[in-house]
């Protein structure tokens, strides 16, 4: 009876709007009221889920991303990808892809990069003639790469939740996010030429050299953040404090994108956006409390494992399970409250830990793009200023899209394995 309470509770809230944090908060408030437990646990448990020295690197990397953000690197980095591909049919809407796959080694974040490479590629394309609701489409299914290429926020959860390597998921995301990336760029080339969208004029050698020397400083920031974590040179948490220390330096000096004057504001900005992530991070952790007392994770491995011990139709009732949780909810409290008992499932089967941490991430990151309340569709739909049905109905070729390269990750392991297998030994 509670348990029902606690989720329809999660359930109504989510209908009217509330934010997911507020709305796990109260769930698991009205919970406990009703079974008579102190209110205290709340403070005490959401205390618990934050006290980790690891998650200290979500304030790190926000920071680092908006440094970075508001040193112009984001203009760089489009510039780079327009001088690569422009020429070809559909050059702005690949440039786009490109320049999020780029820029997803500084935010981490998927909602971060919509914003940010929306804010210029989403006018620029509708300047060139591509319809409204297919530049806000190409945004938001572009910025799924972001949290899967390192350094990725979500990867970072489930090594504090789990106990597993960053180093090594890190790794085991960089082909898969290259590979989401180059089947978009397909997808955007096919609808280019089926609708005749325009190309631009080729920029020449010269272009493509300069603009380079543009984006060189957010490469290799993404080349310092991996190698510092994979290398041993320092831990996740330090590395956000060198990223942070590293955009301050080329946004300040290299770009001058900004002036002393404007700290106050991006230290402001990051301190928002890293509390409301971390609160997240702590009411989740009460809710999932809750779950572990109900025995629900236990429950929900037991029922998967007595319909079938077979790893491939468990990988299937995995995707199918989590690309339904991400259409609703955010993806760190997805995390928290399901990776653990769905963990438990997986390596009960034989499927390995790090395989497995790749499948559940890109599955939350495709139902940020999934109608009918994935957050980036709703963020790309405002900087567009469509409606969120035609963003829905131009996203599918992309959910498609994305699903296929999902599937080739659940069942080839070594398109995520490979790369920590050969650096690890």
């Amino acid at each position: 009876m509670l348990v029902t309470l606690l989720f329809a509770t999660f359930a109504i809230c989510l209908i009217l709007g509330v934010p997911v944090g507020i709305a796990l908060g109260l769930a698991g408030a009205v919970y406990l009221i009703g079974a008579d437990i102190d209110l205290s646990v709340v403070a005490q448990y959401s205390y618990a889920g934050m006290d980790s020295f690891v998650l200290l690197c979500i304030p790190g990397f926000v920071l680092a991303g908006n440094l970075m953000n508001g040193g112009g690197i984001t203009d760089q980095i489009v510039r780079f990808g327009n001088s690569l591909v422009g020429h070809i049919r559909g050059g702005l809407g690949l440039a786009n892809v490109t320049g999020s796959m780029i820029f997803a080694g500084i935010s981490g974040t998927a909602v971060a990069e919509t914003a940010s490479i929306g804010s210029v590629m989403i006018p620029a394309m509708r300047r060139a003639g591509y319809d409204a609701p297919f530049a806000a489409a190409v945004t938001a299914a572009a910025s799924t790469v972001g949290p899967i290429i390192p350094p990725s926020v979500p990867m970072i959860i489930v090594g504090t939740l789990s106990g597993l390597s960053v180093g090594k998921m890190f790794l085991a995301g960089a082909i898969p996010g290259l590979l989401l990336g180059f089947a978009m760029m397909v997808t955007v080339y096919i609808l280019s030429r089926r609708r005749g969208y325009p190309k631009g004029e080729w920029a020449g050698f010269s272009e493509i050299l300069r603009s380079s020397r543009g984006a060189f400083w957010a490469l290799l920031m993404t080349a310092v953040i991996l190698y510092g974590i994979v290398g041993g040179l320092f831990t996740p948490t330090e590395a956000s404090v060198v990223a942070a220390l590293y955009a301050f330096v080329v946004g300040l000096f290299v770009y001058k994108g900004f002036t002393l004057r404007h700290i106050p504001g991006i230290l402001l900005e990051s301190a928002i956006g890293s509390g409301a992530l971390i609160l997240l991070v702590g009411l989740a952790n009460v809710f999932g409390w809750i779950l572990t007392s109900e025995q629900i994770p236990q429950q929900i491995a037991q029922t998967m494992l007595s319909i079938t011990d077979n790893k491939y139709l468990i990988l299937i009732m995995v995707n199918v399970l989590l690309l339904i949780v991400g259409t609703f909810m955010e993806t760190i409290a997805a995390l928290i409250i399901l990776f653990p008992p769905l963990l438990a499932v997986a390596t009960a089967v034989g499927i390995d830990p790090i395989h497995f941490a790749i499948i559940v991430v890109l599955n939350l990151m495709i139902g940020l793009t999934t109608p009918p309340v994935g957050v980036c569709l709703f963020v790309a739909a405002n900087i567009a200023k469509v409606s969120l049905g035609s963003i829905s109905r131009a996203i599918i070729p992309f959910l498609i899209c994305n699903i296929i390269v999902l599937m080739m990750v659940s069942f080839i392991p070594g398109i995520s394995l490979w790369l920590p297998n050969l650096y690890f030994k």
